[in-house]
């Protein structure tokens, strides 16, 4: 469910991802993100993409993946425009806008619009992976994993979650009002508005819960049992997955070499290809069986 096309929330589907505990989906994400963060090889980063993007489809969450490549876009670009125009240790020169004052010389080099491509990268992984996280792992199991270390946490962290949806809707539902005004306030004072509106509105479900939190004897509440739950094959998978995924990063990072400045220098052989597939393999590879899943 995405509210105004740009929040993301849990869906129950049937997918790997989905029939796996949360607590080994959320590590096998946190393990992809800590590989995406110290990895620098664009092949690699490649890779992990494009079984990123597989991954989102065997999910089946690939239009909303679809926009947070787009999101990816839109934050990446400027990232790689500010680091062409403020780095100056490339040595290969593509352009030259002459004296920028204080700033130099104005001197645009491949060095630098290469590593600006390559953070780039980096953090449309890492927002695909958020995005993937919290579209398949389902946000209650992880609560109650907190639940069982301090209940009083839990139910808070439980509370805001299941009151961003709310507030989403709030939102959508006061700006289609007030487009509905023949003399509306536009642009950052119609956004000011919507906001101030929502808080306020917030501020008093708050109180609306507490209150009855307090009537239910929530204030009271001891730590819940633990209850066992068995261990599927999706969780073993995964689980293996995630420290493969983060073996795979950390040895990555000093096998496969790569280097911006002062030149462009990577890694190109058998070791670059074996990584590649690796980690495809750690990303999509728990997505291949799908027995008793199907709807």
């Amino acid at each position: 469910m995405s509210a105004g096309g740009t929040l993301f929330f849990y869906r129950p589907l049937a997918s790997p991802l989905h029939a796996a505990r949360a607590g080994v989906a959320a590590l096998w994400a946190l393990a992809l993100v800590i590989a995406a963060i110290v990895l620098y090889h664009p092949l690699a980063l490649l890779a992990m993409l494009a079984a990123l993007v597989c991954a989102a489809a065997s999910a089946g969450v690939g239009a909303e993946m679809r926009r947070a490549l787009r999101t990816a876009f839109v934050v990446g670009l400027p990232i790689v425009l500010v680091n062409v125009l403020v780095s100056r240790e490339g040595l290969t020169v593509f352009a030259r806008l002459g004296s920028l004052g204080p700033f130099g010389h104005g001197d645009l080099t491949v060095e630098a619009l290469v590593y600006g491509a390559v953070v780039a990268l980096k953090l449309a992984i890492v927002i695909l992976i958020g995005t993937l996280a919290s579209l398949c792992v389902n946000p209650d199991e992880l609560l109650r994993i907190v639940r069982r270390l301090s209940f009083r946490s839990a139910l808070t962290a439980s509370l805001a979650v299941r009151m961003i949806p709310l507030l989403a809707a709030d939102a959508q539902r006061l700006a289609e009002a007030q487009r509905t005004r023949p003399r509306a306030p536009r642009g950052a004072r119609a956004r000011i508005a919507i906001v101030s509106a929502v808080l306020d509105g917030s501020l008093d479900r708050a109180m609306d819960v507490a209150a009855t939190l307090e009537v239910r004897g929530f204030a009271i509440a001891r730590r819940a049992p633990r209850r066992l739950r068995p261990w599927s094959r999706h969780d073993l998978a995964f689980g293996l997955c995630a420290a493969a995924a983060l073996g795979l990063g950390i040895a990555g990072a000093t096998a496969v070499p790569f280097g911006a400045y002062p030149q462009v220098h990577m890694a190109l052989g058998a070791s670059t290809a074996a990584l590649c597939v690796a980690l495809i393999a750690a990303v999509a590879l728990p997505f291949c069986d799908r027995r008793g899943i199907e709807p």
